[in-house]
């Protein structure tokens, strides 16, 4: 069986627009405009270099309608349905929803299933960091920063139309990218992601580490449940543990 394919990727989004009668805590009256894909960045896990698909790199659709977001995503979809693993910030409440609304709204159908690594809901689960924001996690872990986008106008600037604004707002969407990849490997490499999908098992290598997929595993003794003990290992490359499979049961084991 060949690797998984893990893709790492994050999305950028036009605001809603609409009619309110105050700034804060209100009601939206009336939407004028839904939300649409501006643009999105993604990596293949392994490969070297990252990529961003955006509204104006189609040119001829961007120039009738700049609010079109179609061939964007469908480059989303395409990605999506070729993963066996996503791994996003905050994705499984923003970025995978925003991306299914996108999907259903231009007649495409769910992608083919895959599993999900939410760095945000891992640092919330096991930290009580002051903020499990992409960017505060890059500078407390000594990973980098976000690109400073300026302000609310890099958007804005964008729905206009603006080439500047655009080329700030790919570099952007591609720091994210990559600031995402070094938390997740930070994560990992940690032992903090205890669910993360077992690479041995869909490789069908069970030698290897089922978090990085490395063969430098040691025994670190037992580990007992209220009905069995099993082998406990721990991988060199990446810190986590892992357990044999089959549990050893029995008189000899109790």
């Amino acid at each position: 069986m060949t690797a998984p394919k893990i893709l790492i990727y994050d999305i950028e989004t036009t605001p809603i627009q609409g009619w309110t009668w105050g700034m804060y805590d209100t009601n939206v009256i009336e939407v004028i405009e839904p939300s649409h894909h501006l643009c999105f960045a993604y990596k293949w896990y392994g490969e070297t270099e990252t990529q961003v698909v955006s509204q104006r790199q189609f040119s001829r659709g961007y120039k009738r309608n700049k609010r079109d977001d179609r061939q964007v995503v469908g480059a989303l979809h395409a990605l999506m349905d070729e993963a066996d693993i996503v791994i996003a910030h905050n994705g499984n409440s923003f970025d995978q929803k925003k991306a299914n609304a996108r999907f259903a709204v231009h007649g495409l159908p769910k992608p083919s299933p895959y599993l999900q690594i939410d760095t945000l809901r891992i640092c919330r689960k096991e930290f009580k960091l002051e903020s499990n924001k992409l960017d505060s996690l890059g500078d407390v872990f000594n990973l980098g920063r976000k690109v400073q986008t300026g302000g609310f106008k890099l958007w804005t600037g964008c729905m206009a139309g603006d080439d500047d604004a655009w080329q700030k707002m790919e570099d952007y969407n591609v720091q994210d990218v990559d600031l995402l990849e070094g938390v997740y490997e930070y994560l990992r490499d940690g032992g903090w992601i205890t669910n993360h999908p077992n690479l041995a098992l869909m490789t069908g290598d069970r030698h290897a580490c089922p978090k990085c997929g490395s063969h430098d595993m040691m025994k670190r003794g037992p580990r007992y449940t209220a009905t069995a003990v099993k082998q406990t290992y721990q991988c060199n490359d990446c810190n986590s543990y892992s357990s044999e499979r089959t549990a050893k049961t029995g008189p000899r084991y109790a």
